[in-house]
């Protein structure tokens, strides 16, 4: 069985192109896969399958986080899916549709491996707070698809403990959110403004990067100055990438690399069954 392992600054993945949608990717399967000691490693499984039905895309990102739950998108994986997708001969480099489970998004990959998606919306949905290390930090509610809670602070994030899971509201988050803490570099930058993140990924711990986080954090650093479009670049611990917010949809723009592909041992992967 082929894998494929990539990054997007360093937020990993491992592909298992499955075009014929007959891989059973059970729970087991997925947190052997991801473990770094028993398995390959990496923060999520990215599965490549052909859409069907009325998607009006040719393929689906099945994405699992690294504990074997369901997420419905992944802004790093995303560049790292249509990277192999270019890479493989299954589309020509330029724009392309991914169905996701937060719906259809539109990539563009480009010469120099960098790749361009089209997140949609930035949906800031309300305030909370999320406690790290004791302390309470303020932010923003933000919807990419997928849940966060984006926290802009003069605490240099370089000083929080993340092995420790932040805590958040329950009721406003009932499954669970990603918490990124996020200090102002620069308000004024030549590209919009320049952030630094740090990020807590529900079902992963801390990650090198979350590109919905990113968008999540730039949102929210707007809404803080009463903004809702911008743009911005956002330092992570494994690279930089820009975003930007505009009133209908925004963009992630970033490194996709592919570092190795092989084949899954037949008896490991059936002993997980």
């Amino acid at each position: 069985m082929e894998f494929v392992k990539g990054h997007g600054t360093e937020n990993d993945f491992v592909v298992l192109p499955d075009l014929d949608d007959q891989l059973d990717l059970t729970v087991a399967r997925v947190q052997a896969l991801c473990d770094r000691q028993r398995g390959l490693g990496a923060d999520g499984v990215l599965r490549v399958v052909r859409a069907g039905g009325e998607s009006g895309a040719e393929w689906f990102m099945d994405y699992r986080n690294a504990d074997g739950s369901i997420a419905e998108m992944c802004g790093n994986g995303l560049r790292v899916f249509a990277r192999y997708l270019v890479d493989a001969g299954h589309q020509p480099q330029g724009s392309f549709v991914v169905a996701t489970r937060a719906g259809n998004k539109t990539v563009t990959t480009h010469p120099d491996g960098s790749v361009t998606n089209d997140m949609g919306p930035a949906r800031v949905t309300g305030t909370s707070i999320a406690a790290v290390g004791g302390a309470g930090i303020g932010g923003f509610a933000v919807d990419v698809g997928n849940p966060h809670l984006a926290c802009v602070t003069d605490i240099p994030v370089d000083s929080f403990d993340l092995t420790v899971p932040p805590g958040f509201d329950p009721v406003m988050f009932p499954h669970g959110v990603n918490v990124e803490l996020i200090n102002v570099i620069d308000p004024e930058s030549p590209r919009g403004g320049a952030l630094r993140m740090r990020v807590y990924e529900r079902g992963v711990g801390e990650t090198r990067s979350c590109g919905t986080g990113t968008v999540a954090s730039v949102a929210s650093w707007l809404s803080g100055q009463g903004r809702t479009t911008g743009s911005a670049t956002v330092d992570v611990l494994g690279g930089q990438v820009f975003v930007t917010i505009d009133p209908t949809t925004s963009t992630l723009t970033g490194p996709a690399v592919l570092v190795a592909r092989g084949e899954l041992d037949k008896s490991w992967w059936d002993a997980l069954a």
